[in-house]
């Protein structure tokens, strides 16, 4: 029997389909992102607890005329199903595939490119307000996540659209998740509005009860109407979005596409922001991704009928060596204390809050607020260790200047996924971090060269007086170099290897490489010393006078940008020291946003991989 899903071949074909089979398709859907997900990973319970609310929306929108903004965007691979990139999905994340985020590169029913929360209300807005200014009609769309609310980001688009006065539609997809649980008073205030039905049957019961009474029913039902607000301040003690100058409407079963629809439909016809409230489930449709929602956000290639990794696992991750660490650090002493940004699984202190439940804190998507939050903490006493990925600590540049490091403050960046990231590409890459962190004044940055000098890392940075940065990436921790642990010292790197004629200066995960490029150098007659560089800020200045004496060329290996990383602290302290005589190879990321693939495919078409460093050395 013909599928229903191969009708729909470019955008706007979901509306040839008829309403009798919408379910169907639904369930076609389901199975086909399921079927193409356990080959390539990707990310699944997301999708699939947003197909029929992206269904509905697809029959109520126009592509491209109309706009689609995705907040974060890992839930947008319906949204490419029906825009015609069916065929792309073996493809999903994989090298020059098609990405697992919006993209405009790919289609011009992508609005916008997202792959960070709390973003798309203002996104969207700003295309309102063009809209409008370019005297146009097409309707604009935000879908954002409940979670999504946690961000300040969220709120202060709320506040701005609180005064507009054309259509603009927020779906405010509410599964009660984030990537892990919701936390806070704002989850507890959605908890309330998703039973606001009671509200509405008690307004439908009354009319209908009073509407029978002859003479005055009418009468008694027009006050009511008129009186409305009080109603709805009775029954739901904060009607936060009204009372911010937008039109509620909900909420609506966001897995019954003909309510949907009908609610998008009126919501179109208010001439101001309106935000429809949609309750799905997170995984539906795939028990085991029902049941386990947060360990099937994100997923490798896996069994369908099991819902295991196709490749068992069982190496140490630097995830799961951090989170190790963590247990140790806090057994032995009692000021030390956790914070994460609503991702305890995927930062790995799950374990932390089982164990020390009062001295963990998930402050939910609220980056910034993390970052001064610890700074009151260490203000108090308390050694805090931030746990938040590379790519969103990027949001709290501000508060990591502003609170803790001009306050000097002893609050610890447990940075992961530092450097390239893989599949999940531009949007996620860890590549600029060191630039970002390493010019500011009091803060240590640091960047192990295997799972034991993390450990080591963090055991220095709770006895140091001040705010310390701790950049390590995903994926398997390295376990060679066990017998080299000299003591960590303020500022010093260490030697791992000596050679003559070329030192190679490695950061953190390039010092893996590093071993691997020495060894081939000696098997063509070079060798190399080999230099752990540890800090990168402050930079080993003497190690690197010392070494000039007796070497000709420096070579630096990051997984950073080029710009203000490592290399070129290195370049700067050739330059002032007027070493001439020095040649640097500066080998880090282009100054590029990297786009997704396999760490070892993106590694090698950017040269830093090994084969590649040995060439470009000797070559020089």
């Amino acid at each position: 029997m013909p599928k229903l899903l191969d009708n729909i071949n470019q955008a706007n074909d979901i509306k040839k389909i008829k309403e009798q089979d919408y379910n169907k398709l639904a369930e076609e859907i389901r199975n086909f992102l399921i079927q193409n997900i356990s080959k390539t990973g990707g990310h699944l319970a997301s999708n699939l607890g947003v197909v029929e609310l992206t269904m509905a929306l697809h029959l109520f929108l126009g592509f491209p005329q109309d706009k689609l903004v995705w907040d974060v965007g890992h839930q947008a691979y319906i949204h490419k199903l029906l825009t015609g990139r069916k065929n792309l999905f073996s493809t999903l994340r994989q090298m020059d595939g098609l990405s697992g985020f919006p993209k405009r590169e790919e289609s011009c029913c992508d609005s916008f490119d997202t792959g960070h929360s709390s973003t798309a209300i203002s996104a969207a807005l700003g295309l309102v307000k063009a809209r409008d200014l370019s005297g146009e009609n097409h309707k604009v769309v935000a879908v954002l996540g409940d979670g999504a609310l946690t961000g300040g980001m969220a709120f202060e688009a709320i506040n701005n659209a609180g005064r507009l006065k054309t259509n603009f539609i927020i779906v405010l997809n509410d599964n009660n998740m984030s990537i892990s649980e919701n936390v806070g008073g704002l989850a507890n205030y959605l908890a309330k509005l998703r039973t606001s039905s009671k509200y509405t049957g008690f307004k439908e019961n009354m009319e209908n009860t009073l509407n029978r009474m002859p003479g005055v029913g009418k009468v008694v039902v027009d006050k009511l109407k008129r009186s409305k607000d009080a109603i709805k301040y009775f029954m739901l003690p904060s009607m936060f979005f009204e009372d911010m100058g937008l039109t509620y409407i909900g909420p609506i079963d966001g897995h019954d596409i003909g309510s949907m629809i009908a609610a998008f439909d009126a919501a179109s016809r208010v001439k101001k922001a309106v935000v429809v409230h949609v309750l799905t489930k997170k995984g539906k449709g795939y028990q085991l991704a029902e049941k386990n929602p947060s360990q099937f956000h994100s997923v490798d290639p896996f069994d369908i009928q099991s819902g295991q990794p196709v490749r068992e696992d069982k190496t140490l991750s630097y995830t799961k060596a951090f989170s190790n660490a963590m247990l140790n650090l806090a057994k032995d002493n009692q000021k030390v204390v956790a914070i994460t940004a609503a991702m305890p699984f995927g930062t790995g202190l799950s374990d932390f809050k089982k164990q020390y439940p009062d001295r963990f804190f998930d402050v939910g998507i609220a980056e910034q607020h993390a970052v001064t939050f610890a700074a009151g903490l260490a203000m108090g006493g308390f050694r805090p260790v931030v746990a938040i990925y590379s790519t969103f600590l990027q949001r709290a540049y501000d508060q990591i200047i502003h609170d803790v490091c001009i306050n000097n403050l002893p609050v610890i960046f447990a940075i992961d996924r530092a450097g390239i990231t893989g599949r999940d590409g531009k949007t996620h890459q860890g590549t600029f971090d060191l630039s970002f962190l390493s010019h500011i004044p009091n803060l240590l940055v640091l960047a192990p060269k295997n799972s034991y000098e993390l450990e080591e890392m963090l055991r220095y940075a709770v006895t140091y007086d001040g705010p310390v940065a701790i950049r390590y990436p995903k994926g398997d921790a390295y376990l060679g170099l066990q017998e080299y642990q000299a003591p960590m010292e303020y500022g010093k790197s260490e030697i791992l290897e000596e050679g003559s004629d070329l030192a190679i200066f490695a950061v953190g995960s390039m010092v893996k490489t590093g071993v691997e490029v020495i060894s081939a150098l000696r098997d063509e007659g070079i060798n190399a010393t080999l230099v752990n560089v540890r800090f990168v800020s402050p930079i080993d200045t003497e190690m690197l006078e010392a070494l000039s004496h007796n070497h000709k060329c420096y070579v630096t290996l990051e997984e950073n940008v080029k710009s203000g990383g490592y290399g070129q602290k290195v370049a700067d302290y050739l330059c002032e020291a007027k070493k001439q005589n020095i040649q640097l190879v500066n080998i880090s990321v282009p100054d590029l946003f990297i786009e997704h693939g396999a760490v070892t495919e993106l590694h090698k078409r950017f040269g830093l991989d090994a084969q590649s460093i040995v060439n470009r050395i000797k070559n020089l």
